[in-house]
């Protein structure tokens, strides 16, 4: 059976919640971050050199990185569902999100979240870190606008894979400007395979 490496708080929230939409069976290991450091636990680095999360594991073959997860469930478990035709110019803008949202979109909000913690000495870098969130959150917004989802007319790997995009943002209260956007994360968050995820994975606490 399918295995999944969870940690609380993290990117695996989402591939949860991909395995949730997609009905396959799988079986789910958790690990817990360290309540004060807030870094994965060692037995981590027993499962990827990385010792991060998330992790698959499906037969002989073990995934890390959760855009290559995406790709793979939805490919191998996927049954048609969550992918737009090979070949058709949705799936090619569907490939750009799923490369997009950790290629792009996340570093200035992880840069918001390491240099928030240094406070005083990282006020001068933080015009520049909040300059960069807004074009992106901007780019996002603009590309929902009178959409229910990124591509086509139906959740696919895209959303879930962009989806954490949008909870950091939701958790440093970056949202209010971009209603597209918000109003696109609570369709999300609607979903019963969402909220299956959440009960099962825990939701996401990053604000602190």
């Amino acid at each position: 059976m399918l295995t999944l490496h969870h940690l609380n708080d993290s990117r695996s929230q989402r591939i949860l919640w991909l395995l949730e939409e997609l009905g396959t069976p799988y079986e789910i290991k958790r690990y817990q971050r360290d309540a004060v450091t807030r870094l994965a636990p060692p037995e981590l680095a027993a499962v990827h050199p990385l010792g991060k999360s998330p992790v698959i594991v499906d037969g002989d073959l073990r995934i890390a990185e959760s855009g290559a997860i995406v790709d793979y469930l939805i490919r191998h478990h996927g049954r048609g569902a969550l992918m737009p035709a090979q070949g058709s110019a949705d799936h090619e803008a569907y490939l750009e999100w799923l490369h997009y949202a950790e290629g792009s979109a996340m570093l200035p909000l992880m840069l918001h979240l390491y240099v928030g913690r240094l406070k005083e000495a990282g006020a001068p870098l933080q015009p520049r870190i909040d300059s960069e969130i807004a074009n992106h959150l901007g780019y996002v917004d603009q590309a929902l606008q009178g959409r229910d989802f990124l591509v086509g007319h139906a959740l696919s790997g895209a959303d879930i894979q962009m989806s954490f995009v949008g909870e950091m943002a939701a958790a440093f209260d970056k949202l209010k400007s971009y209603p597209s956007l918000g109003g696109w994360l609570a369709r999300l968050h609607a979903r019963p395979a969402f909220r299956r995820s959440v009960e099962k994975g825990g939701a996401y606490r990053f604000a602190s």
